[in-house]
C-alpha cells in the first residue's frame, strides 16, 4: 500500500538511533537481552529479570536523534526508514480515534529505529530479536534490515504492504498493552492454542483493522489520508509476510521438522487467517482470539 505523494510526515514521533552504539550493560549478554524480551511480551516484571540476569542498563549511555528527514509521503515510497515513519504516523492517526468509540483512550507509544543493537525497557537487545514491542517502556523498536531479511530469510514477498503489517503488527502490542490483554500471553506460553499465540494472533488481526482504514481515514493536520486505496497485490504481499513468519514454516526452514507443541506466535495459517479477520470485519470485538474455540 503506497503512500500519497503529498502527505505530510510527521518524523517526531520516531527515534533514531543508529550508528549510536549499543549503550552501556554490565553481565547478561545477549542471551539475557532476549530472555527479558520474550518475557517481557508474556507480561513478566522486566525488572525482575533484569535482576536475575545480570542485565542492568545506563539509561544516560544510550543517545538518541531525531528521526531521518522523511516530509512527505513520496519519500515514504522510497525509503524504508521514511515508510516505517510514515506507517507509525498512520498508526497514531488510526487508533486514537478508533478506540475512541469504545471510551477507551490512546497513550501514544514511542518507537526507535535503530541498527544493531540498543537498550530498551526490557533490557538489552540485538538486530537478531527481530521487530518487537517492549511494554516497560511502551516502544516499538525497528531495525530497517529485517524487511530485506523479511524476503532473503523468511521467504516473504515484499512490497510495501508487508513492511507495513510488521509495523502494525507491534503497534497491536500495544493496543493489548492498553487494553490488558498484552500478558494473557504468560498465563499458557507455548503451544498452537496457547495465550502466547492468541496474542500473536490479535495483533495480527489488529494489523489488518488498520489496514482497512489506513487509505480512508484523513490525517487531521492535512485531511488527506496517508496511504492510497489498497489494491489486491499488497492485500497479497501482507499475506505473504504474515505466512513467512508463521512458526511451522521458520521451524521447517531450520529443522527440518514441526513441533507445534512449542508455537509461541502461531501457525503461517493461523497468522494469515487473523489478519484477514481484522481487514474483512474492520471490527475489533472480531479481534477476540482468546474466545475462539480454536486459534
Amino acid at each position: 500500500m503506497s503512500f500519497n505523494d503529498n502527505a505530510q510526515l510527521d518524523p517526531s514521533q520516531v527515534q533514531d538511533r543508529r550508528g549510536m552504539g549499543r549503550g552501556t550493560k554490565i553481565g547478561g549478554g545477549i542471551g539475557g537481552g532476549i530472555v527479558l524480551l520474550l518475557a517481557a511480551l508474556f507480561g513478566i516484571n522486566p525488572q525482575i529479570l533484569q535482576e536475575l540476569s545480570g542485565a542492568v542498563q545506563d539509561p544516560q549511555a544510550q543517545s538518541q536523534g531525531s528521526a531521518p528527514a522523511c516530509s512527505t509521503g513520496a519519500d515514504a515510497d522510497a525509503r524504508i526508514d521514511c515508510r516505517i515513519v510514515g506507517t507509525v504516523n498512520s498508526l497514531n492517526t488510526f487508533w486514537p480515534a478508533y478506540l475512541a468509540q469504545y471510551n477507551q483512550t490512546y497513550p501514544r507509544p514511542e518507537t526507535v529505529i535503530f541498527t544493531g543493537g540498543t537498550n530498551t525497557g526490557c533490557g538489552p537487545a540485538s538486530s537478531e530479536v527481530g521487530p518487537f514491542y517492549c511494554p516497560a517502556d511502551s516502544t516499538a523498536y525497528f531495525d530497517p534490515g529485517f524487511f530485506q531479511e523479511l524476503k532473503t530469510r523468511f521467504g516473504s514477498s515484499g512490497g510495501p504492504l508487508a513492511e507495513e503489517y510488521v509495523v502494525a503488527h507491534e503497534f497491536g502490542h500495544h493496543v493489548q498493552n492498553v487494553l490488558g490483554n498484552l500478558d494473557r500471553g504468560q498465563q499458557d506460553p507455548r503451544g498452537p492454542e496457547s495465550g502466547a499465540v492468541r496474542v500473536e494472533l490479535q495483533a495480527d488481526c489488529y494489523a489488518g483493522l488498520w489496514a482497512r482504514y489506513a487509505s480512508t481515514q484523513p490525517d487531521p493536520n492535512t485531511g488527506q489520508p496517508f496511504l492510497e486505496p489498497l489494491r489486491e497485490q499488497d492485500l497479497q504481499d501482507a499475506l505473504s509476510a504474515a505466512s513467512a513468519v508463521g512458526d511451522d514454516r521458520i521451524q521447517k526452514a531450520a529443522t527440518g521438522r514441526v513441533s507445534p507443541e512449542s508455537w509461541t506466535h502461531g501457525s503461517s495459517a493461523q497468522r494469515q487467517k487473523w489478519f484477514s479477520q481484522g481487514y474483512q470485519t474492520g471490527d475489533i470485538n472480531q479481534c477476540d482470539t482468546f474466545s475462539a474455540a480454536s486459534p
